[in-house]
């Protein structure tokens, strides 16, 4: 009776194990999209900054950032752009991290659920 009881105990924290791994691959993949959402947008941004600096480079006629009447927009633009280029490849960074948790997480899970598979063949054989 006593190895039945601790045959089902194991089963149970088995099952809250796979299910623990399940919750960490789906946040992981949750950070992961949210990371590539956010380098999206930064590219998209930056895009859309470096139309801008161009229509006011050929409004002014003026495209030497260092030329003394070189826009104010223009500068104030390109800052931004530049700015928004060094937070993607941060993000890039970040990303590459994240994608190495979640293989990480998803080999845990394959190796959790693959214990609770063998559980279960135990117990209908049994």
């Amino acid at each position: 009776m006593g190895l039945a009881i601790h045959g089902v105990l194991r089963m149970k924290s088995r099952d809250s194990l796979v299910r623990l791994k399940s919750f960490q691959v789906n946040e992981k993949r949750r950070q992961l999209q949210q990371l590539q959402m956010m380098m999206a947008e930064f590219e998209r941004m930056a895009k859309e900054l470096e139309h801008q600096i161009t229509l006011e480079e050929k409004k002014s006629g003026i495209s030497d950032p260092n030329h003394f009447a070189y826009p104010t927009f223009a500068k104030a633009a390109r800052q931004r752009a530049d700015n928004l280029q060094v937070s993607i490849r941060e993000l890039r960074v970040q990303q590459e991290a994240a994608e190495l948790s979640l293989e990480e997480a998803e080999a845990e899970f394959a190796k959790a659920s693959a214990l609770e598979e063998r559980d279960g063949g135990m117990r209908a054989r049994a």
